[in-house]
């Protein structure tokens, strides 16, 4: 012990430095793990220690140290990095490292504003007492360090004016249970709550972002996706603008259908004059999209949606682009274009696409969503009536105009209405898909609001969770975990809040739900299968096929408690149609997988009782959540044994899971020869998902001649997509040379807005 130094306590007390506590506090923090070093982690944190010196900064120094030697040789110093921010999370957030009573701490932190007062009139002391008994605060020790940087980051109730926190990762995952089945009988909740807690925290179950954030917080909106359409007219603009400040401002990421708008030089008021075309309202939203930052939590991000028959479409390809004046580009917007058979028929045949103004073309527009025959007569019909303002364009440029921009942004997203509407939970002639969000994974009913309290329109959310793929041995753990996330997200339908009557219309009338999965890629390593070469597919058939029956089978359960969802009779499943009924079959030349669950005595039962929910399955990104559970993203393959992704406090590196096992397993990103393998496996998920997927397609300019990918390969595989039934398209990656650990790309959900 130095007695010459004196440090600074975290109550403003100073002691003399003591070396020794600080070797202990180390070495209990490297206690159980493989290859790390106390000794390294001390020299490696070079503290220049002086009179006075915090005993904060030490300990974030040390935490620093140990996060700088993770590797693949010693991935187990995440762990180790992750204890000593425990440690010091929950001395600031307590002043000691043992946490208080769960009944103490909520008491105080509802005093404080902090927690919804609702918990402490739903619930007595006793019940909190229970609750208390539920929590394993160790397993705050299971994080790694990403993990923990992210709750500290985006996760945990706390003062982003002072940073203070007021809580640690145990007590959010009982209290998010605890408010979610709080309306539950007295004599199931607890229960429920217990089996909640434990999903969650031994990271079966996967949150998203605005649940983790929102959820025991007097904030209660808690969709991680908002379908908002808009009309072609100034109220129905102004009144799309107006939902998209309220919902970017907490927290929800935003999808905008503007394909009604109509085209620059089109008749206003009877030609009293002439309109200014999309872009000045594109601006528009956008001005509304960045408005917001989520209360410090993310930044406000959309994806804009038109038809690529518009006729102001080769202007609006462009608006991402770097070239050009910011007159006529909208860049910090995402776009979602949407195509149907025709389009790709017009391709497949040489021909050319006629480009019209919606506004000129009555009818044409509903039926691209509803009726594909009746929309190719329309359009055949107005293609060949002189009197209506069109222009043509080769099929094959207009597509590889797309595609170039899509390659140049990896930004530009595609949507195929057709399959959206054809391979979907509702009848498109009740309740048409006309767009998805900007993560391309939500296929929902939407109606363009007239002003922003219409209660006739509808604006779509959906609220999402994940099953940990890489926690599961087999398909049979998915059904109790099916029924415990359906009814912990079905309740939190009636929980939340709702700031525009257009979206508790369409929530509570439809009680859309969207489960995915996260760590896909440990799952196939695990197993001893390949995204590229065919042997995932039987597998993950296999599993596809459990997550969605399990899905249907709890809200089928829920809905003989409940009651089936309001607007049950718009669904294909009211009808006794069910996502094996109308997938495409070419799905099954690429895997010839049988069906291994009751799917007809499921039917009986659906078309019996109802569901309770109208929507259960999307796979969503969830880059932020996986890292959460230490897993990797969504069904992404990693493009490195270590991510690296910059986040406010540095770099946070991330190992694949068991990677010293398994690490002749793992399929890399850029090692993966084509996007064929991963088109098929997206399209036999895709058979039994209900909403959609965020695929990616990936490109290594480096395999090809000139180091320029062919257009040729770009347009092949958005047929490929087409053909197998692959609904929507996300990010174009494009290999860049840097090294295949770094996987700082900003997430197109802006910062996380509707990853999980």
């Amino acid at each position: 012990m130095n007695n010459n130094l004196l440090v600074t306590k975290r109550d403003g007390r100073k002691d003399p430095l003591d070396l020794e506590k600080i070797h202990r506090v180390i070495t209990w923090a490297s206690e159980g793990l493989n290859n790390v070093s106390v000794s390294q982690v001390e020299l490696k944190s070079h503290i220049q220690f002086f009179d006075g010196i915090k005993t904060a900064d030490i300990h974030e120094t040390l935490i620093k140290s140990a996060a700088d030697l993770i590797s693949t040789e010693a991935p187990d110093y995440q762990y180790l990095a992750a204890r000593l921010a425990i440690y010091h999370l929950r001395k600031k957030a307590y002043g000691q490292f043992e946490p208080p009573t769960l009944y103490e701490h909520v008491c105080r932190v509802v005093d404080l504003g902090k927690y919804d007062r609702h918990l402490l009139s739903d619930y007595t002391k006793e019940e909190f007492d229970q609750m208390d008994s539920f929590i394993q605060h160790q397993r705050d020790m299971n994080f790694s360090y990403a993990a923990v940087k992210q709750l500290e980051g985006k996760y945990l109730v706390q003062n982003r004016i002072t940073g203070e926190y007021y809580e640690s990762p145990q007590f959010l995952y009982i209290l998010i249970g605890a408010c979610l089945f709080s309306p539950y009988p007295k004599e199931t909740r607890l229960d429920y709550i217990q089996r909640f807690y434990d999903a969650v925290s031994l990271f079966k179950l996967s949150l998203p972002t605005p649940i983790m954030a929102g959820v025991r917080t007097p904030t209660r909106q808690f969709s991680s996706c908002v379908l908002i359409e808009c009309d072609d007219s100034l109220d129905s603009i102004n009144a799309t603008a107006g939902a998209i400040v309220k919902y970017v401002s907490q927290r929800a990421g935003i999808g905008v259908n503007a394909g009604r708008i109509r085209a620059l030089g089109s008749a206003i008021r009877s030609g009293e004059a002439y309109h200014t075309g999309c872009i000045p309202f594109y601006k528009h939203f956008q001005t509304a999209v960045k408005s917001c930052s989520q209360g410090g939590v993310r930044g406000g991000a959309a994806t804009l949606f038109y038809p690529v028959w518009h006729l102001e479409v080769e202007s609006l390809l462009v608006l991402k682009n770097n070239r050009g004046v910011e007159e006529n580009r909208v860049r910090h917007l995402d776009y979602g274009v949407q195509f149907n058979r025709l389009m790709y028929q017009r391709l497949i045949k040489g021909e050319h696409i006629t480009l019209f103004s919606p506004s000129d073309v009555p009818g044409l527009y509903d039926a691209f969503f509803e009726d594909q025959e009746k929309f190719e007569q329309l359009y055949v019909q107005y293609e060949n009536d002189e009197n209506i303002r069109k222009r043509t364009v080769k099929a094959v440029e207009l597509f590889s105009l797309f595609a170039a921009e899509r390659a140049s942004t990896g930004r530009i997203y595609l949507q195929n209405v057709d399959h959206c509407n054809t391979h979907s939970p509702f009848d498109p002639k009740q309740a048409p898909i006309r767009q998805s969000n900007l993560c391309l994974e939500i296929a929902l009913p939407t109606k363009p609001l007239t002003r922003i309290d219409d209660p006739e329109g509808e604006i779509a959310l959906c609220t999402l969770a994940a099953f940990n793929l890489g926690a599961i041995e087999d398909p049979n753990e998915l059904e109790p975990l099916a029924d415990l996330i359906v009814r912990a997200l079905d309740s939190l339908l009636s929980y939340q809040d709702y700031p525009v009557p257009a979206a508790q219309n369409s929530s509570l009338n439809r009680r859309t739900l969207g489960v995915g999965v996260i760590n896909f890629a440990y799952y196939l390593a695990k197993h001893g299968v390949k995204y590229s070469d065919g042997s995932a597919n039987p597998l993950t058939h296999r599993t596809f096929e459990a997550i969605q029956y399990y899905l249907l089978k709890a809200s089928n359960k829920l809905a003989k408690e409940f009651g089936a969802c309001p607007k049950f009779n718009e669904t294909t499943y009211a009808k006794g149609i069910l996502p094996i009924d109308t997938y495409k079959n070419d799905v099954d030349n690429i895997c010839s997988e049988p069906l291994h669950l009751d799917w007809e005595m499921l039917r009986q039962d659906i078309r019996e009782y109802g569901l309770r929910n109208s929507t259960l399955s999307a796979l969503m990104p969830s880059e932020t959540s996986s890292q959460i559970s230490n897993a990797t993203n969504g069904i992404e393959p990693p493009r490195g044994y270590i991510s690296i992704k910059a986040s406010k406090d540095g770099i946070l590196k991330q190992v694949v899971p068991d990677y010293q096992n398994l690490q002749e397993n793992y399929e890399l990103l850029w090692d993966i020869p084509s996007n064929d393998g991963y088109l098929q496996l997206v399209a036999i998920m895709q058979k039994f998902i209900d909403q959609t997927i965020s695929a990616n397609t990936n490109y290594d300019p480096s395999r090809f001649e000139g180091s320029k990918v062919p257009m040729k390969l770009l347009l092949k595989d958005l047929l490929t997509a087409y053909k197998l039934g692959v609904k929507t398209l996300y990010y174009h990656n494009t290999r860049d040379g840097a090294k295949d650990a770094q996987d700082d790309l900003d997430d197109g959900c802006a910062g996380g807005a509707c990853k999980i």
